[in-house]
């Protein structure tokens, strides 16, 4: 969209001027209204004007053509993709489904022949493969050239990537070099089928909100999703997907620095995102103390222990185990909030989870609205007496 003056009608009063909250409109040397770059449409200016000279009309420009497909970027570490790399495979065969278009996907790195094999175990039509040594480890500057490339080559419509740390410097730098809009976290996906855009949803204002986002006027839409927010796509029999081999166009010159050796974080050894079953605590733990007890029930249930940012901002637990929109997205097959209100923030981060159970003292709290099975009670004394009876089945079990 895109706001218009009609000249002929414009009488230069200045109504419009005055209102618009942003200065995105002046009056020119002809003392007609003239629209800025800083205009966001909220469309302020077209009710205050008494001549009807503002117009919102649909731009129709060069910018949104001569796009067709759906591309995912193949993200790796150490040789292995990364688990949301084959999600985003499964939500953009949905939305390619949807266009009726291809599914594509962009495999950079030095053996990213064998890691292409493995990305066409699923269902998708075509893999553009750049294999080089000096692509091994990720450096923005040869990935987003090798990726430019790409992309001014075949010209997706839609380019998804894993809302990673690295994803995260890839797609910003990449949005950039391309020109276009870049919707970042984005836990909802769909197409508008009949304007061919995509609906981009995430939160917004703190959480607070859930935003639809549009990118109407520039080619490709990007996207970056976070893990485990899309459901893991099944691998596919048929015939494997077309492999397009690309000469890279970096070199060893385009990195930036060298590196010598990576270090492996021990301060944040917790594993959520692969765990099954998580026991997360809240502000109702009351202290670091007691998350003794959450270990304990996680341990006997062969799980890992999660916390809501109030527990982590008390200084209760690591970060690395913070569950929520400032934290982890988690999609376990069991999540156990204890103590947990149930924040729109907090929700964000867990609410995909297959089955979720709520142990909390109020009957009120939101946490209930997402559970599957809800517990109103004192923690102190549920949590010790599930702990009890897993313990006491266990115990038969390894007997009979």
């Amino acid at each position: 969209m895109a706001l218009k003056v009609i000249k002929e009608r414009c009488t230069g009063c200045g109504l419009c001027v005055q209102v618009c909250p942003y200065n995105a409109i002046k009056l020119s040397d002809e003392n007609v209204a003239e629209i800025l770059e800083s205009c966001i449409l909220c469309g302020q200016c077209i009710e205050a004007c008494p001549m009807k000279a503002i117009l919102m009309e649909e731009k129709h420009g060069e910018e949104a053509t001569g796009y067709r497909g759906v591309m995912v970027f193949v993200e790796h570490e150490f040789g292995r993709i990364n688990h949301v790399s084959f999600e985003l495979l499964g939500k953009g065969r949905e939305l390619a489904d949807k266009l009726m278009v291809p599914l594509c996907a962009m495999v950079m790195g030095d053996g990213a022949k064998d890691m292409a094999k493995e990305v066409g175990a699923y269902d998708v039509d075509e893999i553009c493969v750049v294999d080089a040594p000096h692509l091994r480890e990720y450096q923005t500057n040869p990935y987003v050239r090798e990726a430019e490339n790409i992309i001014n080559e075949y010209r997706p419509e839609i380019v998804l990537i894993g809302a990673t740390t690295l994803g995260r410097d890839f797609a910003g730098a990449l949005a950039t070099r391309l020109e276009t809009g870049l919707t970042a976290d984005c836990t909802g996906l769909d197409i508008d089928l009949e304007k061919r855009l995509l609906l981009q949803t995430r939160p917004a204002f703190g959480g607070n909100i859930m935003a639809t986002i549009l990118c109407p006027y520039k080619r490709p839409q990007m996207s970056t999703v976070r893990p485990k927010v899309m459901p893991m796509p099944e691998k596919v029999t048929k015939d494997g997907a077309h492999i397009i081999e690309i000469e890279p166009i970096s070199t060893p010159k385009d990195l930036l620095l060298s590196i010598l050796d990576f270090i492996k974080d021990t301060a944040g050894t917790v594993n959520l995102a692969d765990a099954d079953i998580i026991v997360s605590g809240g502000r109702g733990i009351k202290g670091p103390e007691n998350f003794k007890m959450l270990f304990e029930l996680a341990q006997v249930l062969g799980g890992a222990v999660g916390a809501s940012r109030a527990a982590v901002d008390s200084g209760w637990i690591p970060y690395a185990h913070q569950v929520g929109q400032t934290g982890r997205t988690v999609r376990p097959k069991l999540y156990i909030a204890c103590g947990i209100s149930g924040a729109i923030q907090h929700l964000a981060g867990m609410q995909t989870s297959d089955i979720i159970v709520a142990i909390n003292k109020d009957p009120e709290a939101p946490i209930f609205k997402v559970a599957n099975y809800g517990i109103v009670g004192d923690l102190f004394k549920v949590v010790p007496e599930i702990i009890r009876q897993v313990k006491e089945r266990k115990a038969k079990s390894a007997v009979s």
